[in-house]
């Protein structure tokens, strides 16, 4: 069974009705482990040893988060910066972290529209994610397509629950898929593992 690691990084986490939900939804499953990055670190002083130890200890890491100005919470930025070292996770004698998987769980409140070459942000959220996925790459490990929430303030509260479902449909998929078939999905968003 896969082991899963939940890297949450929201500053604001108390005034979002869409994360309240994600995190809800989480199962309780000794296969998850879910890790609030503003919760333990509120001075930004990140515990290096410790989050390499975490990160050894499981097969898939997600990344959930906001989408804040196109990219990711600056703690999570700060964790990337200390955690994923040179000579451990990549460079030479860098393999710690090979053949793992990584993947995004992103709330935005832009449209799916939005985010595309015709719309207004004139990029997908795939390519703005592009700094994360060239770091997983860096670091031997196997990124895949996130997840996403689109047009969050457009949400009624039986959308968000809905969206609740389908990630802890998701998080109950993952433990027990073969990691060869994660790295193959070539889907826009890993959503579609679980949309009906």
């Amino acid at each position: 069974m896969n082991k899963i690691l939940i890297l949450f990084a929201h500053p604001l986490f108390e005034k979002s009705r869409v994360h309240t939900a994600l995190v809800k939804s989480i199962p309780a499953s000794g296969n998850i482990t879910f890790h609030d990055l503003y919760e333990k670190y509120p001075d930004f002083n990140v515990r290096i040893a410790q989050e390499k130890t975490l990160l050894l200890e499981h097969d898939i890491i997600i990344l959930q988060h906001p989408f804040y100005w196109y990219s990711i919470p600056p703690l999570l930025k700060q964790w990337i910066d200390l955690v994923l070292e040179f000579g451990w996770a990549y460079g030479p004698g860098g393999e710690a972290l090979r053949d793992k998987i990584i993947f995004n769980v992103v709330s935005s409140g832009g449209t799916e529209e939005a985010y595309s070459s015709e719309g207004r942000n004139r990029f997908t959220i795939r390519q703005f994610l592009a700094p994360i996925e060239q770091t997983a790459l860096l670091c031997h490990m196997n990124y895949i397509a996130p997840y996403v929430v689109h047009g969050t303030h457009l949400l009624t509260p039986e959308a968000i629950a809905g969206q609740a479902a389908r990630y802890r449909a998701l998080l109950d998929l993952l433990p027990g898929t073969p990691i060869d078939t994660l790295k193959n999905f070539d889907g826009k968003y890993l959503n579609e593992l679980v949309t009906k």
